[in-house]
């Protein structure tokens, strides 16, 4: 990935992770800025101009940092939280609610970890030592794509280690595992990847690795001793559906040991009414405007609720028959 231009906050200018983005970046020109909202949040840039040039901004995150999830976003039972490191993503999913979410598709990487971890360190003793409290990463941004050039996951190993309580997932769309590799795996922390079958993964995950490349790195993972997670969302419908996602569920269970499969979450392709225009004006010739989208439980666009109960249970169905424990198969983000 080239980058046109760095824009570092003043604040951050000798913090070892700026230090180290621009030692692997020597030749991209630096602008020094007093604030990333001066400037990312006021550009108004249109997402699909990230094909043509990119900006990076290096930054401390500031206001809320660990912030709690919405119902439905992991396994029920336990508290979950998810934590903000980054916005915006190097992958171009037609789908993805980013491009109605910033009003630019530049990176933001956040170097203030030792804060983020601070407060998830205050919420780990705001709960009781017998629960298991979860902090998600990849809400705003993928969280192993760039990770080789942040370099802050050996401060998440490192406390992690030492908060057996807690448990940390990592969702990714990326092949770039070596940074895991090296690290090595960890009980509680758990490596989630997002699947489509092939076809759908061609023809709406713009940028991203294959569907097989993605299964390689899971399976890679897993040999070394790492816990899985699998995302099954969105799910499309089209007329392959059952046969593509019957050899999808079969080939991630061969590449992941049942037992190492900590859970898989099931979604359908949901928009919210902003997303949903910005994606209509982007891809007007996607295939996804072939469905029938109507106002959901939450405001959001779903196809109806029939359809979607018929999409996750045949997955589902499909999931437990290939050996995995029915309790750890959820619908992410829908009312059943």
């Amino acid at each position: 990935m080239l980058f046109e231009r760095i824009f570092v906050e003043k604040q951050v200018q000798q913090h070892p992770q700026t230090l180290r983005v621009q030692e692997a970046l020597p030749k991209i020109p630096v602008t020094y800025i007093d604030k990333i909202s001066d400037v990312f949040e006021k550009a108004r840039k249109p997402y699909l101009q990230k094909r043509d040039s990119l900006n990076l901004f290096l930054g401390r995150k500031e206001g809320q940092l660990v912030k709690e999830a919405p119902d439905a976003y992991g396994l029920s039972g336990d508290p979950h939280y998810y934590f903000i490191h980054a916005y915006n993503c190097i992958y171009e999913c037609e789908y993805c609610y980013l491009q109605g979410y910033f009003h630019s598709p530049d990176l933001v990487m956040f170097v203030n970890h030792d804060e983020i971890l601070a407060e998830m360190k205050q919420i780990c003793r705001q709960h009781s030592p017998e629960e298991t409290v979860w902090f998600h990463a990849g809400e705003f941004s993928d969280s192993l794509a760039l990770a080789h050039l942040s370099g802050e996951l050996p401060e998440y190993w490192d406390f992690f280690r030492e908060m057996p309580n807690a448990r940390m997932e990592l969702r990714t769309k990326s092949v770039n595992i070596k940074p895991l590799l090296t690290l090595g795996p960890l009980e509680n922390i758990i490596i989630t990847f997002s699947l489509s079958p092939s076809a759908a993964a061609r023809q709406y995950d713009r940028k991203t690795p294959s569907t097989q490349a993605r299964l390689n790195a899971m399976k890679r993972l897993a040999d070394a001793g790492f816990q899985m997670g699998i995302h099954l969302d969105p799910i499309v419908y089209d007329e392959r559906f059952e046969s593509d996602y019957q050899q999808l569920v079969t080939e991630m269970l061969q590449a992941v040991p049942v037992e190492q499969v900590n859970y898989i979450s099931l979604g359908v392709v949901r928009f919210t009414r902003d997303v949903f225009h910005e994606f209509s004006k982007n891809y007007p010739k996607s295939g996804l405007l072939a469905g029938e989208f109507v106002k959901s439980f939450d405001n959001k666009v779903r196809y109806n609720r029939p359809q979607r109960l018929y999409l996750l249970k045949t997955v589902q169905r499909m999931c437990v028959e290939g050996g995995v424990a029915p309790e750890k198969v959820y619908l992410c983000m829908e009312a059943e």
